[in-house]
Order: C-alpha cells, then sequence, then structure tokens
C-alpha cells in the first residue's frame, strides 16, 4: 500500500501557507539549475583530485532555502516551500553528479590514449547521452524499488529528514546555511591565499641513503617529500575525511604508509622506476615516476574488491532480473507518475541517442554499440538495487564490468572499450543518485512526474556547464592529469584496464603484474572480510577500495583526508550535539569552497596562457617563441613516450592533404562538424577517414 503524503507537514497545513503547497514552478527548476550548475564544477574539481563525487541534494536545498528566505526578507518575494525545494534539490543533485558520466574517468583515459578530444558542445551532447540513460531506468525501476520492495536509500532519508526539519526550525536550517557559506568562504579564500603566496605542500627534511639502481643512478639519497610524505595546506581534503568516516582514513593512511613508504623505495632500489639521473632535489615530488609502478596493484585491488562486493549483493541482482511469479501482484500505480506511453517513447529515446552519439563520434560498430546500450539498461537497474540497500553505488564495477566484456567482443579497441563502459558507468550513478532523490520526492509527498522533469533539466544543466567548465580546466589531459596536482586516480584506472586489453600484459611495466596478482588477492580477501565478520567488528578490517586509492594518490592527500577524520571524530566526541548540526555542512562547505575557487584559477591560468599566445601571435612572433613549454619530469605522465599521440599530421596523411586542397579543407569542415579533434588542432584519425569516403 503507497505510503502517504506528508501534507501534514506544518510548512503546508494552513490555508495561510496555501503557496508552500506549489511544487513544479520555473524558479524551483532554475534555482536548481543555478545550484546544481555550480555545484557539478565542485565534483569535477574533486574528482579529478581524488576519484570521487559527492551526493549534492542537501547542500543544494540548503542554498535554495538559505537564498529564497533573503530574497523574502530584502524584497519580499514568496519564499520556497518545502515541495518547491524539493524539486530545487533534485534538480541540482542531477546536474552536479555529472561528472560520473564520465569526466573524471573514461573521457580523460580516452584523449590521454588516442590523442582525441571533443569540442566542449560535442562533449556535452555526449555526457548528455550518457546521463540520460541513467534518468530513464531510474524511472522505469522506482515504482518497484520504493513501493513494492521499499528499498531504504539511506541518502534518500536523510536528505527527506533534512527538508522536514528545516520546514520545522528555520532559524536551525539557516544556521547550518550560514556555516556552509562561511566555510565556503574560508576555503575559497585559503586556496587563492597560497595559490598567490606560492605555498605548496611543506615537509620536515628526513633522508634515507640511496641503495640499489637507484644509487646506480646517481642519486645518494631520498626524502620524505620525494615521496610525497607531506602536509598540504587544503582544507577540501579535511572536508572528505570529514565525511567518509575514520575507517576509509584510516585504511587511506595506511595505504599511503605501505605504498609510498614501504613499496616505493623498494620499487626504486630494483629500478623498476627510475627519477631522472643526478641528485635529487629535497622538495621534488616523484610522484609521477612511482605512479606507473603502483599504479597497477592499486588499480587491481579496487576493482577486485568491488567485484567481491558486488558478488555479495546477488540477492538484489537476482531479485533486479528475475520476472513476477505466478499469482504475484503487480507494483501499485503512482498517480502521479509518467504515463507508461510517454516514459516509453522517452525510453527509447535514450536508447537510440546513447546508441547514435557512440556510433558516430567513436565510429563504435552499430550492433556493439546497441549491445552495450542493452547491457548499460541491465547493469543500471543491479546499481540502483545495491544503491538503495546499502547507499553506495558501485559506479566502479559496473564500468570493469563493461570493459572486462567489451574487451572480449571488441578486443584491442580501446575507443570501444572506453566509451562504451562510459555509458555503462555513467549511467549505473546517475540511476542509483537519482533514486535517492526520488525516495526523498516519495517521503516528502513529491509528484514523481515533476521530479522527473526536473532531473531531465538538472542532467541539460550539468551537461552543458560541467563540459565547458571541464575542457577550461584540463585542456590538455596527457600533460595535466596523472601529476601531484591532479592525480586523476580514476582516470588512472580506466586507462590501465583499457591499456592492458589493447597491448596486452606487455604493456606493464617489470614486476607490475605479480604486484597486481598479489594486490588482487589481498583486495578479495578484504571485501569478504568485510563481509563475514560480525557487525561490531567490522569497523576493524581495512577498506580495500581504500587502500588501492592510496597508491593511486600522493601521499599528501592521504595525510590531509586522516586529519580530516580526526578532527571530524574528535568533535563527535567532545562536542556531540554540535557535531551532529553543523560538521556535515560545515565539510560540504569546505569542498565547496576550495573546488570553485580552483576551477576560477584554472580558468583564469587558461586565459593567461591564451592572452599570452594572442599577444605573441599580433607581434609577429610563434606562439612557441614566446615562452617554452616547461619541462616535465620524466615520469610525471603516464603515457610511455612511444605510445604518446604524434603532435604532427604524419608525413603521408600530409602530402595526401597537401595533395588534395579540397580534400583538407573537408577534412577541416568534418572535423569541426563532428567535434573530434586531435590535440593542436589537426584532424583525427576518424575525420580523415570520413573525408576521403564523403569526397
Amino acid at each position: 500500500m503507497r505510503e502517504p503524503k506528508l501534507n501534514t507537514h506544518p510548512d503546508l497545513a494552513t490555508a495561510e501557507e496555501a503557496p508552500a503547497r506549489v511544487e513544479m514552478t520555473l524558479r524551483a527548476v532554475l534555482t536548481g539549475m543555478l545550484i546544481g550548475s555550480v555545484l557539478s564544477l565542485c565534483n569535477i574539481y574533486a574528482g579529478l583530485k581524488i576519484g570521487w563525487g559527492f551526493n549534492m541534494s542537501i547542500t543544494a536545498a540548503l542554498i535554495g532555502y538559505g537564498f529564497w528566505q533573503g530574497a523574502h526578507a530584502l524584497v519580499g518575494t514568496r519564499k520556497l516551500g518545502l515541495l518547491e525545494n524539493n524539486i530545487n534539490q533534485t534538480t541540482a543533485s542531477a546536474a552536479a553528479s555529472i561528472s560520473s558520466a564520465g569526466l573524471v574517468a573514461p573521457i580523460p583515459a580516452w584523449t590521454i590514449i588516442t590523442g582525441e578530444s571533443l569540442s566542449w558542445p560535442v562533449l556535452a551532447i555526449w555526457v548528455l547521452a550518457v546521463a540520460s540513460v541513467g534518468v530513464v531506468v531510474a524511472l522505469g525501476i522506482r515504482r518497484q524499488m520504493l513501493l513494492v520492495d521499499k528499498l531504504p536509500f539511506p541518502n534518500g532519508i536523510a536528505a527527506a529528514e533534512t527538508l522536514k526539519e528545516m520546514y520545522a526550525k528555520g532559524r536551525e536550517a539557516i544556521a547550518r546555511v550560514k556555516m556552509l557559506l562561511s566555510a565556503a568562504l574560508f576555503a575559497a579564500s585559503l586556496k587563492i591565499f597560497t595559490h598567490v603566496m606560492g605555498i605548496t605542500a611543506t615537509a620536515p627534511t628526513v633522508s634515507f641513503a640511496a641503495k640499489g639502481k637507484l644509487l646506480e643512478a646517481g642519486h645518494s639519497g631520498y626524502t620524505l617529500k620525494n615521496l610525497g610524505f607531506a602536509f598540504d595546506p587544503s582544507v577540501l581534503l579535511v572536508g572528505v575525511g570529514a565525511l567518509i568516516g575514520m575507517r576509509a582514513c584510516v585504511s587511506l593512511l595506511l595505504g599511503a604508509i605501505l605504498a609510498w613508504g614501504v613499496i616505493g623505495p623498494q620499487v626504486l632500489e630494483v629500478g623498476y622506476a627510475l627519477p631522472p639521473p643526478g641528485d635529487p632535489n629535497p622538495d621534488a615530488l616523484w610522484y609521477g615516476v612511482l605512479l606507473e609502478w603502483l599504479l597497477w596493484p592499486g588499480v587491481a585491488m579496487m576493482v577486485t574488491a568491488s567485484l567481491t562486493s558486488l558478488a555479495f549483493s546477488w540477492r538484489s541482482i537476482v531479485n533486479s532480473v528475475r520476472p513476477r511469479r505466478r499469482g504475484e501482484s503487480a507494483p501499485p500505480k503512482d498517480p502521479g507518475e509518467v504515463p507508461s506511453r510517454i516514459y516509453l517513447v522517452v525510453a527509447l529515446g535514450a536508447l537510440v541517442f546513447a546508441t547514435v552519439t557512440q556510433t558516430f563520434l567513436f565510429e563504435i560498430a552499430l550492433w556493439t554499440a546497441v549491445v552495450g546500450v542493452i547491457l548499460t539498461f541491465c547493469l543500471a537497474v543491479v546499481a540502483g538495487r545495491v544503491s538503495g540497500e546499502t547507499g553506495i553505488t558501485p559506479v566502479g564495477a559496473m564500468g570493469k564490468i563493461t570493459q572486462l566484456m567489451f574487451g572480449g567482443i571488441a578486443p584491442g579497441n580501446a575507443t570501444a572499450n572506453l566509451m562504451a563502459a562510459n555509458v555503462t558507468g555513467g549511467a549505473a550513478s546517475q540511476c542509483g543518485d537519482l533514486l535517492h532523490d526520488l525516495k526523498t520526492g516519495h517521503l516528502v509527498g513529491a509528484t514523481p512526474k515533476w521530479q522527473a522533469l526536473g532531473q531531465a533539466c538538472g542532467i541539460f544543466a550539468g551537461a552543458v556547464v560541467g563540459a565547458f567548465a571541464y575542457t577550461l580546466i584540463v585542456p590538455d589531459p596527457a600533460a595535466m592529469l596523472l601529476t601531484a596536482e591532479w592525480p586523476a586516480p580514476a582516470v588512472a584506472a580506466w586507462k590501465a584496464v583499457a591499456e592492458v586489453f589493447q597491448q596486452g600484459f606487455g604493456a606493464m611495466p617489470d614486476g607490475a603484474l605479480q604486484a597486481m596478482i598479489w594486490a588482487g588477492a589481498v583486495g578479495i580477501v578484504l571485501a569478504v572480510m568485510e563481509r563475514v565478520v560480525p557487525k561490531n567488528t567490522q569497523r576493524f578490517v581495512p577498506s580495500p577500495a581504500s587502500i588501492g586509492l592510496a597508491f593511486v594518490i600522493p601521499a599528501f592527500n592521504c595525510i590531509s583526508i586522516f586529519m580530516g577524520g580526526v578532527l571530524g571524530l574528535f568533535a563527535a566526541r567532545v562536542a556531540k550535539t554540535w557535531a551532529t548540526r553543523f560538521v556535515i555542512v560545515l565539510a560540504a562547505g569546505l569542498i565547496a569552497g576550495e573546488s570553485l575557487s580552483g576551477v576560477g584559477l584554472a580558468v583564469h591560468q587558461v586565459a593567461a596562457d591564451i592572452a599570452r599566445r594572442a599577444q605573441a601571435t599580433s607581434e609577429g612572433a610563434p606562439p612557441e617563441a614566446e615562452e617554452e613549454a616547461p619541462e616535465i619530469e620524466e615520469g610525471a605522465r603516464l603515457i610511455p613516450s612511444e605510445l604518446a599521440p604524434p603532435k604532427q599530421t604524419p608525413a603521408a596523411d600530409q602530402s595526401v592533404l597537401n595533395a588534395h586542397p579540397a580534400r583538407s579543407q573537408l577534412s577541416h569542415e568534418i572535423s569541426v562538424i563532428s567535434g573530434v579533434r586531435r590535440r593542436g588542432g589537426l584532424p583525427t584519425a576518424t575525420a580523415r577517414r570520413r573525408a576521403r569516403r564523403w569526397s
């Protein structure tokens, strides 16, 4: 039986508050689109830093509430009602989670491997296609999972309780908004200050004598700073630590000590990875050097742990695909649901949309794209159920399953491996996140079809703004990512799996395969222990996903996250009531403030570079003559020089283009139309093939 709508809520109960009964309004949708677009920048920034994104429902609800309360006090506008705010948070959540549609994992990995990239409008279309699949799957299984199975969806319950508390205790909500904004302002100010003053990670001067191959390479020793053990002035990661809990924080610290403090020096000693010859700079980071090797066991542990945890959810998987038994009643209908005919048309449109974009943008075979989208629908259902029961959406596991499958379907095709899995992983993430929002709406008495419309508007806004921000923040992923500044662990994981299927195990450094086997086994053992040990001892089992992540991000990031966890635990022990009220919003403010200021600084840097090149061109000098590109430390990028995409058009292709000016122009035009380009603005192989075929 359907749960009753909460129309007896204080905000909806009296005639004087009748306007609060309004649900779908233009201002609610526009507020959500604006807030979600801004918060999407936070998730993109955090995703490229540590590989994680955050559910922004509560943050969006607080910001929307605070804004319209302030507008009411200043100019007398109508307050934002509870149901309107639910539309706002639903729309904003959909927009903010757009980073999981590929912007922080498979898309940059594809660019690094192939040397190709998508222009902003085309990237927005691709991301929208991926997210739309997740939206239609979430709407299709809402009735079964919310009304029949009554799955908890803990994030949805938390958002619903927050909404109800906000409208029951207005002063409390305002206090949380003030804390959120104050934390964001502090984090943004600190980020700008450290950037302007050139303050970076600092470490005590502790050195160790070099041995083995490292000594033979001319290095007399190495320091803690070389290994990455330092204190970083980043409050974003402190906020992350306060949110994720002590188990994950301790696991990250243990993983950092194991990876960068124990295994890293041994890798240097045996010569599996070596910095450039010569005496080391005690302040230099050897992150890129060691990452080339440590990446492989870290990815193996994360993948095996994710798949093992998913296997323990086999009952959820079976229930998500089994047909109804004979005599089993159909799920109850909700009068506010999207009509069946409209839903079927939209679902078919999303399938076609995702298929056509794969085929046109990446030249993935039509049958392969269709198989991928159908598989996406199935795995997104699985991800939605697992997320509903545990609160954790297995995005990584879903993507890796697709990569493994397409490694057999299209062996050696890195593009198909990455971009087909992009659809699956992105749709699974969107499906899980949006089901939590639908749960919130169900608990506060919202209308599902209006939430669906809000979600559609949200992914549109997020795709447009998120794609634009991505192209500004990382204009050259191969040079900027997989570095100490932008570790991008999710990119590293997706890239590693794709390269194994493309080039075989020979693409890995010496000794990495054996390390992968051991790390994968440890990931399985720890994932099993998480599920079989008594509940009161589970918190003492290290998190294999967090340990694996510590192999991929710098050690100083793990230290900052651990410090955040300690501060959150201290606050909970010393001032439990205060911590319950403010720790989450304080941490969210730190993340949002540093993320937004970091995005602004990245955009400013790109604009300054463009201005310098334009000035050099106007003065008649080649852009390269104005300022030479900075030398990149050997090993700072995870792409071997022999695999790096060419900087110039190959001679054979150039001769063809020179001999046929019309064909050259057509190739350029098709490159612009398709939106696929090689770094440096040269036509891609895809565009050249189309030019030859169409000419």
